[in-house]
């Protein structure tokens, strides 16, 4: 009970006092805005050429090795990297970016898939009187409004649930969640409401029944990570900016200052990480926006300054979309040990996250078995005890790095700083970092404005509010209409190539092969059960991408929804890719492994695997194994001990099933743990010892196999007993 009045306490004390700071914000926000408006209508407009056609890789190297000098060199293409691109570009600023690795290859394609002002922050903001935390929240939620409104194709309005198990916790919730619409202001996306429990079990059936009170829903933004940092890259592109991933910086260039004898940043030393060629890119001013690896460009500048980027490691896991309604998400405000766990609809599946633990900086971050196993735990304590949460179900898991940063100009250099840093070293570095995805482009505008002026070059105000992403411009909520009707593409697939693409899709669809069939007409898919095409791929490489990689993570998001569909996809995308790319067959087999073995380690295919693996011990019953055994052996007919793609073949055969040779031996292959092309029976065995205890789930060939048995089953001739006859 002192509990329970402690926090209505604290409601009363906090809600007051932020209202206090919410007038004070508003008055600050409200003097802010007219300057910039007065400075913006003051300022002449500056007319930038939009180029339609995407100028090649090759062109972008070769622009940046013969311009004599950039105003700004951006290193780093996530979105930060990306935004700052745009915002210089688009002041008239002569822009370069560089990116040693894939755009969004890094932290920017691995979020939450939110685009969010932070309801926790916001708690703490009024739990702690935190004017610079609200402020954060605040900022955060005006950019959640542009994001949305700039890349309408890639991001939506998402409803998220609150559930509600004590009574006392509702009007706290609901007291926190009014304040996270009212800091909104004209910018809510919706209002929040509360639901009874009768009607949050309605929206959210497989939510815990005991105990349930209520629930309170409030509006956040969502959107594809990926696509939408490269949507920020491509149209800095098009206005003008060189842009080149793969693309490496090796070391800085720097010259004296005539006026003060010191050395300052002048450029780059950058090497192109595809064909090994090393060249000078020439700046006026180098912008460090490399995420996690801030210290490592830093101390190309400086060897003597110390590390300020602390990396927390954040994993999410991907399930079944039957998890979670197709339109509804679900926040754990407080898990077992404090942390926050959002359970989400995206893409048609159901993802689940983060963590956060401390961590090394590594480019290739892998998810542990013990992260995945902590969230699929807190998922347990929020569904219903008839939804049965396997670890078999796990799709795909990765590990994305957060760089939180500690402020080099603080005296306090070891407290983590809650927001962004800009910092401007002695040689002329300027360096981004810290911050969150939904407040990239704000972070971008402050680190050109601090740019500019250290660097006295001359551009206007920041243009990017408002300014429409790659796209945007064409989209409208009903394209995909006349995508299904102009190039007789699936629904389904018109819908994908419309929400990726925006008005772009309709150069994707005239790429479509022809089927074959009376319907689609158009568009292959890379697998049956995602709507993927292989004119996609085609696209990706007009979108820069090198690898199969950048196609399964980046340019479509198969890699981070089920791994094992973007490894049976992997064959058809190199094909292709080698065929506009000229690949020799070597290369073709080194693109093939070195995309297995990301899917392996990065995406979860590891800890997947381990599950069958790891549980060497076989917990059957002696009744299941012979009912298991009797299964295998209607396969293996000459008792050899194994089994192979022919042996299941003969099977189908026989009951009139007909399957494709090499989906056959994709099939065999999940199981074939010592990979010799064959399954063995204690490898079998361990499979359905493994689906018994929920670590394993949808094997292919089990359902075959058992499947196949049933059909055998029904065809056997009735005894003579059985059927009454005989003498």
């Amino acid at each position: 009970m002192a509990f329970r009045k402690a926090a209505k306490g604290t409601v009363l004390i906090g809600g007051g006092a932020l209202a206090a700071i919410y007038g004070i914000s508003q008055l600050s926000e409200y003097k802010k805005r007219k300057t910039r408006l007065s400075y913006v209508e003051a300022a002449e407009p500056i007319r930038i050429h939009y180029n339609d056609e995407l100028p090649p890789r090759e062109t972008q190297l070769m622009t940046l090795q013969t311009t004599q000098e950039f105003d700004v060199l951006i290193v780093g293409g996530g979105a930060t990297g990306s935004g700052c691109a745009l915002d210089a570009v688009t002041r008239n600023l002569k822009t370069a970016l560089v990116e040693r690795n894939d755009f969004s290859s890094g932290t920017s394609s691995r979020s939450t898939k939110l685009i969010h002002g932070g309801v926790r922050y916001l708690q703490k903001a009024i739990m702690k009187l935190d004017y610079e935390q609200y402020m954060m929240v605040k900022e955060a939620l005006h950019e959640r409004s542009n994001l949305l409104e700039i890349a309408p194709h890639l991001s939506a309005p998402l409803p998220i649930m609150l559930p509600v198990y004590k009574w006392w916790q509702m009007p706290y919730f609901w007291a926190g969640i009014k304040m996270y619409d009212l800091v909104a202001g004209t910018q809510c996306l919706k209002s929040s409401y509360v639901l009874s429990k009768t009607k949050a079990l309605e929206l959210f059936p497989m939510l815990k029944k005991d105990k349930l009170v209520g629930a309170i829903v409030y509006f956040d933004g969502q959107h594809n990570d990926a696509r939408m940092n490269l949507a920020i890259a491509l149209t800095a592109a098009r206005y003008g900016a060189a842009i080149a991933n793969y693309t490496e910086v090796v070391r800085l260039l720097k010259k004296t200052d005539p006026a003060s004898g010191k050395e300052r940043v002048c450029g780059a030393r950058c090497r192109d990480v595809i064909t090994g060629q090393e060249f000078d890119v020439r700046a006026k001013c180098v912008i460090n926006a490399t995420g996690p690896f801030t210290d490592t460009l830093r101390k190309m500048d400086d060897q003597k300054n110390s590390n300020i980027c602390q990396p927390s490691a954040g994993v999410h896991i991907v399930i079944p979309g039957y998890y979670s309604p197709d339109n509804m998400g679900l926040l754990d405000p407080a898990t077992s040990d404090g942390r926050v766990i959002f359970f989400l609809p995206w893409e048609k599946m159901t993802i689940a996250g983060t963590t956060d633990t401390p961590t090394d900086v590594t480019a290739h971050p892998i998810p542990t078995e013990e992260d995945i196993n902590f969230i699929l735990t807190e998922v347990r304590n929020y569904l219903s005890p008839d939804v049965e949460v396997r670890r078999g179900d796990v799709l795909a898991a990765w590990s994305g790095i957060r760089p939180l940063v500690t402020d080099p100009n603080s005296k306090d250099t070891q407290s983590i700083c809650r927001n962004h840093i800009v910092n401007i070293s002695e040689s002329g570095l300027v360096t981004i970092a810290g911050g969150k995805w939904t407040t990239y482009r704000s972070m971008a505008e402050e680190t050109l404005d601090a740019a500019v002026a250290s660097h006295n070059l001359n551009a206007g105000p920041s243009k990017t509010v408002g300014l429409m992403l790659e796209g945007a411009k064409d989209w409208t909520p009903t394209m995909y209409i006349r995508l299904v009707q102009d190039y007789g593409l699936e629904m389904e697939v018109a819908q994908h190539l419309a929400a990726t693409y925006g008005g772009r899709a309709f150069d994707v669809a005239k790429m479509a092969k022809v089927t074959g069939k009376r319907w689609p007409i158009l568009g292959k898919r890379l697998v049956s059960e995602f709507p993927y095409i292989e004119s996609e791929v085609q696209y990706a490489i007009k979108e820069y991408a090198c690898t199969a990689i950048d196609v399964i993570a980046r340019r479509t998001r198969l890699g981070f929804l089920n791994v094992q569909a973007a490894d049976e996809a992997l064959p058809r995308i190199v094909e292709i890719m080698g065929k506009h790319l000229k690949w020799s067959e070597q290369k073709k087999k080194e693109e093939l492994e070195t995309a297995k073995q990301f899917l392996y380690y990065e995406m979860g295919y590891k800890s997947r695997s381990e599950q069958l693996t790891d549980t060497s011990e076989i917990s059957l019953q002696p009744s299941e194994v012979d009912r298991y055994k009797k299964r295998f052996h209607k396969f293996d007919k000459e008792k050899k001990g194994f089994i192979t793609t022919v042996d299941v073949q003969r099977v189908l055969e026989s009951i009139s099933v007909q399957i494709d040779e090499n989906a056959l031996h994709e099939i065999l292959n999940e199981v074939d743990l010592n990979k010799n092309g064959q399954v063995e029976l204690n490898e079998f065995l361990q499979l359905m010892s493994a689906i018994q205890k929920g670590h394993v789930s949808s094997s292919r060939l089990a359902i075959l196999m058992k499947t196949a048995e049933e059909n055998l089953d029904q065809r056997e001739p009735v005894s003579v007993d059985r059927s009454g006859g005989g003498v």
